[in-house]
C-alpha cells in the first residue's frame, strides 16, 4: 500500500486510524519484562538484526475484526484508568485499541525506580460504546499504541501531547496547536522500489515514570522491519514549542533486496491546494497541513520549496555536505487563508528537524504524490545519508524535532511569506499563459524591514534547462514591510519539469532565503 493511500486522521475523532501496512500471519511470543536502558535497547536491536525478521500475527478476534470505522471509533479508553493518574504526576498515558487498520499489537512497559513492569491490555480499561462485543473472551490482545497527556494549554486539564500509533508514526503538539503532520522513525524505499515501500514498526515501548515535578518525559522504543531494526529514545518537553530530542541506533539486515533509499527523520504531511495552486470549486482558499519544505545547508544557505499536489509522483533531491536543518512548515497561519472552522489548518504545527552532531553528506528528499482530497497524506520529506552502513553495523544519529506554531523557525534574514501563481489583467491568450507562467513572491523579514523603500533591492532569478526568464521585477510591499517579486518565465515544453530559483540581493548582500520552485509537467 503506498503512502498516498495511507488513511489520514479524522481530527474530530477520538481514535487515530493510520494504515500500517499489510498484516502477516507469523506469531511472535510475548516477552517478559526486562531491565531496560539505552545500551540494553541497542543490544536488542543489534541481536534482532542478526536474525531473520518475524512479524506479529495480524489476526483479530472475529467480532472485533468485523467492526467498521465508526465501530472502532466508538471504542474509547477510560481516562480514569490512565497510567500515573493515581500518582498525580504531570504526565498521564492512555492507550489505543486494536481494530480495523490497527491489527498488530505493540508491547508497552513502564520503567520505575523499583524495576520494569509490563503494562498489559485489559478490556475493562475501555468503553466499547454501542458495539456488541465479548472482550472478556479475547485475553491480552496487546495495545495498538498510546498517547501522553500533559496540561499543555490549561493547568487544570491534561491535553493530548504526543501520540505513537501505527508502524513508526508519531505526532506531537505545542500549546495552541491542532494535530496536522506526522513524523516517523524511519522510511525505507518510499518510492522507486519494485517491492514497494517498507514500513518499519515499533514493536515495544518503555515509558520512564516521570518525577512529580518533571517537565519532560522519556520513551524508549524498539523498531523492526524486514530489512532494518533500531533502538530509539525520545525525550519530550512540552511547551509553546514542544521539543523532542531523538537518539537513534539503526542496524540493517542482510537482504537479497538491498535498501535503495534509507530516510532518516521522515516527516509526512498533506497538501491539497493553496495560493500557488488554487482551486475554484472549494469555498476554502487553501487546504494543507504544510505549505513548504524549508532547509538550511551546512554552508548557511536557506532554501524554501513550496509544496504542490502533482498529477503524478514527483521526487526532488537537495544535496548538501551537511544539513543544519529541514522541516515541513505551515507558514501561513491566518484563519482567512483557510476559512475552515472545523479543520483549523492555521493551527497545524510545523515540524523542524535540527541534526545533533555531524550527519555527513547526503540529501534532503521531497516526495509529492497526487491526492484527490484532504484525507490522504501525500507529502514526505527525509534525510538520505550518502553511505549506508553495512549489515550489522550501527548507524547512530541524533536530532531535535521541534513542533512549532506561530513562533516557527525562519531564516535570520528574510523569507517567502507567500507564493501566488496566475495573472491579473493580461493580453496573453491561454496558450501563452501556459507557456509563460507568472508568479508573485512576497518576501519579509528583518533584513528587508530595515531597508528604506528606495533601497536598491535586486531580484536574482535563474531557470533550469528548458526555460528562460521573461521578467523579474522587485519592488516594495508596504503591507508586509518587505519586497514583492513579479516573476515570469517561458517554458520550452509543457511536458517537462522546469526548476526555478530566486532570491533578493541588496548591493553585495543576499537578504533573503532562496525560493526554489518546480514547474510540474502539464
Amino acid at each position: 500500500m503506498s503512502l498516498a493511500l495511507t488513511r489520514r486522521l479524522l481530527l474530530l475523532s477520538p481514535i487515530w486510524l493510520i494504515l500500517a501496512g499489510p498484516a502477516v500471519q507469523a506469531q511472535t511470543p510475548s516477552r517478559p519484562p526486562m531491565v531496560m536502558d539505552w545500551e540494553r535497547l541497542g543490544e536488542l536491536a543489534r541481536d534482532m538484526a542478526s536474525r531473520p525478521h518475524r512479524d506479529v500475527d495480524g489476526r483479530l478476534p472475529p467480532d472485533l475484526a468485523a467492526l467498521d470505522y465508526d465501530g472502532v471509533r466508538d471504542i474509547r479508553f477510560r481516562p480514569a484508568r490512565a497510567t500515573w493518574q493515581d500518582r498525580k504526576l504531570p504526565f498521564e498515558v492512555q492507550y489505543f485499541h486494536l481494530g480495523l487498520y490497527q491489527t498488530r499489537p505493540v508491547r508497552i512497559h513502564e520503567i520505575t525506580p523499583e524495576g520494569t513492569r509490563a503494562l498489559p491490555y485489559r478490556s475493562e480499561d475501555y468503553d466499547f460504546g454501542r458495539n456488541r462485543l465479548q472482550p472478556q473472551r479475547w485475553g491480552d490482545l496487546g495495545h495498538a499504541g498510546f498517547r501522553v497527556h500533559f496540561p499543555l494549554n490549561n493547568p487544570a486539564y491534561k491535553d493530548e501531547l504526543v501520540v505513537f500509533l501505527g508502524a513508526s508514526y508519531f505526532r506531537a503538539l505545542g500549546a495552541g496547536q491542532q494535530y496536522g503532520l506526522s513524523a516517523r522513525a524511519l522510511a525505507i524505499d518510499t518510492v522507486g522500489s519494485p517491492e514497494g515501500e517498507e514500513f518499519p514498526r515499533f514493536t515495544d515501548f518503555w515509558l520512564v515514570r516521570p518525577a512529580p515535578d518533571a517537565q519532560a518525559i522519556t520513551v524508549l522504543a524498539l523498531l523492526d522491519s524486514p530489512r532494518a531494526t533500531g533502538a530509539y529514545r525520545f525525550e519530550i518537553r512540552p511547551g509553546t514549542t514542544t521539543s523532542m530530542t531523538v537518539q537513534a541506533r539503526v542496524y540493517l539486515r542482510e537482504s537479497a533486496s538491498p535498501i535503495r533509499t534509507l530516510g532518516l527523520a521522515p516527516l509526512t504531511s498533506m497538501y491539497l491546494f493553496g495560493e500557488n495552486q488554487p482551486r475554484t470549486n472549494d469555498f476554502r482558499p487553501e487546504v494543507h497541513d504544510s505549505d513548504g519544505l524549508m532547509m538550511v545547508t551546512g554552508e548557511g544557505e536557506w532554501l524554501w520549496r513550496p509544496l504542490q499536489n502533482p498529477r503524478a509522483i514527483s521526487v526532488s533531491s537537495f544535496s548538501m555536505q551537511q544539513p543544519r536543518g529541514f522541516g515541513l512548515m505551515q507558514r501561513d497561519r491566518r484563519f482567512a487563508s483557510y476559512e475552515d472552522i472545523e479543520a483549523r489548518y492555521e493551527r497545524r504545527p510545523s515540524a523542524w528537524v535540527r541534526p545533533i552532531g555531524d550527519w555527513g553528506p547526503g540529501r534532503v528528499e521531497l516526495v509529492q504524490l497526487p491526492t484527490p482530497d484532504e484525507t490522504h497524506d501525500n507529502i514526505v520529506a527525509y534525510w538520505v545519508p550518502q553511505r549506508l552502513p553495512a549489515p550489522g553495523q550501527a548507524l547512530d544519529f541524533s536530532y531535535e524535532l521541534l513542533w512549532q506554531g506561530d513562533d516557527a523557525q525562519r531564516p535570520p534574514s528574510a523569507w517567502v511569506a507567500q507564493t501566488r501563481a496566475g495573472y491579473g489583467y493580461t493580453r496573453l491568450d491561454a496558450q501563452s499563459q501556459a507557456r509563460q507562467p507568472k508568479f508573485i513572491l512576497d518576501f519579509t523579514g528583518p533584513a528587508l524591514q530595515q531597508l528604506p523603500p528606495d533601497a536598491p533591492v535586486q531580484a536574482v532569478v535563474s531557470t533550469g534547462p528548458g526555460g528562460r526568464l521573461i521578467e523579474a521585477v522587485a519592488y516594495p510591499n508596504p503591507d508586509l514591510r518587505g519586497w514583492r517579486l513579479s516573476l515570469r518565465v517561458e517554458r520550452d515544453s509543457l511536458n517537462q519539469p522546469l526548476e526555478l530559483r530566486a532570491f533578493l540581493r541588496h548591493r553585495d548582500d543576499t537578504v533573503s532565503e532562496t525560493w526554489t520552485h518546480l514547474l510540474l509537467p502539464q
